[in-house]
């Protein structure tokens, strides 16, 4: 399973990350990444609410997918993590090497600057892995700690549609 959400990690295009205000309110937005394994890397403004938001609480909630046209094809990841900013600078230099690879159109802009960005990292510790090629609503739960993986039970949501498609007009 954890072959599977790499793999769903490299075919994904889409990110949005989910923080914690300190109103209470959670805050979602869309950010690109880069993954190594498990671990994911993504910059953000030091001036954003972004950062703020995990320098209060390091919690953070993650989708990743990419759009579809055929429902049976959905596979994406909603994760639980644990952000933090990679100061180390060989590890920093490794991250954004990583994001330009996977996104090269970035190349065309300016290195982010340590002083104005913030690379930052999410260790996932929960990994719900949607696959709906194994019935509507499908969904595998992992739990990772101490580079273990343990896997529930899988879980089918019935949304009531069925399982058959009907052509589009």
């Amino acid at each position: 399973m954890r072959d599977k959400v790499i793999e769903i990690l490299r075919e994904s295009s889409f990110m949005a990350i989910a923080t914690n205000r300190p109103d209470g309110w959670p805050q979602c937005t869309s950010v690109g990444y880069a993954n190594e394994e498990l671990l994911i890397y993504f910059v953000i403004s030091r001036t954003s609410q972004k950062f703020a938001n995990i320098q209060g609480d390091d919690k953070v909630s993650i989708a990743i997918g990419r759009d579809v046209h055929v429902p049976s094809s959905i596979r994406g990841l909603s994760l639980a993590a644990r952000a933090s900013e990679v100061r180390d600078d060989k590890q920093r230099r490794r991250a954004i090497k990583l994001l330009l690879e996977r996104r090269p159109a970035l190349k065309r802009l300016e290195p982010p600057h340590p002083d104005h960005s913030a690379v930052m990292r999410a260790s996932p510790e929960i990994i719900s892995v949607l696959d709906y090629s194994q019935g509507f609503g499908h969904s595998d739960l992992l739990t990772v700690g101490a580079g273990i993986v343990q896997m529930t039970a899988a879980r089918d949501d019935d949304w009531g549609y069925g399982a058959v498609l009907k052509p589009t007009v």
